[in-house]
């Protein structure tokens, strides 16, 4: 049943790869692979294995799940609002010049997405500097080069701080590192991101116009512009000081939107605030809900446990290397559970080298982070193979930005 259940998952995987070859949208394979394969556990146990046992694991992974999905939705709606509005264009416009080359824009997209990810969750993050570099009408290679910077600046941004990377917040929690050596851990972080900059903007010789299109002024957007920003510095402050989920006080912003509409646009035939949850890509959460399915699977069956015996095998300081680069396969989430759980000793040093690579190697490949399938989805251009060619550049950053990370461990814990 074991080696079924990993064919199925490996099946899922191909999918996505040559979703271009067999013309199967990948939420539909994910979501057919992820299920059949609780589907399957159900219906042939384990030995040992009651129903109710393997219930309460589904429904463990249900409310996992169900958490995201929720948190994704409002944050998309979110975004689907202040996209219609031009009011993420209008920000640009005022922070960007008239004209700009298209390699200097390269290092103003990627410290963006760097900063703005440290101040909230990488999904939102992603989807608002998806939407920038969208605005900005590129063609498609250009695009998909953009891309790839937002995903890597956005997962090494999120790395530094508890609020900005759930693997960063599993860690600190289980008193492996200290806020202080977190704050330290950006610097190498931002120089990885400014190097694969510098990388991916070589090629570029143009320049960019920016040109502002006419908007209405609609103050009740702003508002709602506001309110949003609002939710996600409540977000950082709630879970921190009251434990709060990020999901619920989403969903309380979210709320807080619709009434607003409600009430400032009751005159306003065009506007109702309920249809913006009509137009997000339901295709991204299906997806997600697949992944998950299965990476849910692979924890229950031991598979992600089994991985430890690396450490076994490899020094410690190569060993968190090599986990970094599976978490571009493996969802870092269980991943990083996995290994908390299994009580590895390491030092401060060590484990803040881990903390970078498992909230960054993901980047490595497009499904291999939260951000890199949320790009997927809201850019056509970027596939599988699209992001993979850029494998080389972002190799070197990240090897670069994890032998920083052991230096600043080594230099802060000897």
């Amino acid at each position: 049943m074991h080696i079924l259940l990993l064919l199925l998952a490996g099946l899922a995987f191909l999918s996505i790869v040559f979703e271009e070859v067999i013309h199967i949208n990948k939420a539909k394979s994910t979501l057919f692979c992820g299920t059949l394969a609780w589907l399957l556990i159900f219906l042939f146990p384990e030995a040992g294995q009651t129903q109710e046992m393997i219930l309460d694991k589904l429904d463990e992974n249900l409310l996992e799940i169900a958490s995201l999905w929720l948190f994704l939705m409002a944050a998309m709606t979110f975004v689907a609002f202040l996209n219609h509005q031009g009011l993420i264009e209008s920000l640009i416009y005022k922070v960007l010049p008239r004209r700009v080359s298209e390699r200097k824009l390269m290092f103003m997209v990627a410290g963006f997405a760097f900063l703005f990810s440290s101040l909230s969750d990488n999904m939102t993050a992603t989807l608002v500097s998806i939407a920038l570099v969208l605005s900005l009408r590129l063609d498609a290679r250009k695009t998909v080069r953009f891309a790839v910077m937002v995903v890597f600046a956005v997962n090494s941004g999120g790395v530094a701080l508890i609020t900005g990377d759930v693997t960063t917040l599993m860690i600190f929690m289980a008193k492996k590192v200290e806020i202080q050596d977190l704050l330290f851990l950006s610097i190498p972080s931002l120089f990885s991101v400014m190097l694969l900059a510098t990388m991916l903007s070589r090629p570029l010789q143009g320049e960019v116009e920016i040109i502002p299109t006419e908007r209405r002024d609609d103050k009740v957007g702003k508002f709602i512009a506001f309110v949003f920003l609002t939710t996600i510095i409540g977000t950082i402050i709630l879970n921190i000081v009251a434990g709060v989920p990020p999901v619920l006080t989403f969903l309380f912003g979210l709320s807080l939107m619709f009434l607003i509409g409600r009430f400032c646009y009751k005159d306003d035939e065009r506007e109702n605030l309920l249809d913006y949850i009509r137009v997000i890509e339901y295709d991204t959460l299906l997806f997600f809900l697949g992944i998950l399915l299965l990476v849910g699977v692979l924890k229950e069956i031991g598979v992600l446990n089994s991985l430890v015996g690396i450490y076994e095998l490899l020094p410690v300081t190569s060993a968190n290397f090599v986990m970094g680069a599976l978490s571009s396969l493996i969802d870092n989430v269980p991943l990083t559970a996995a290994l908390l759980k299994a009580d590895i000793v390491m030092s401060a040093g060590e484990w803040l080298s881990l903390t970078y690579a498992v909230g960054v190697g993901g980047s490595l490949l497009i499904i291999g982070s939260a951000s890199g399938i949320v790009a997927m989805s809201k850019v056509e251009a970027v596939t599988f193979a699209s992001f993979l060619r850029y494998l080389l550049p972002l190799s070197i950053a990240f090897t670069t930005g994890y032998v920083g990370s052991y230096i600043t461990g080594h230099l802060m814990h000897g």
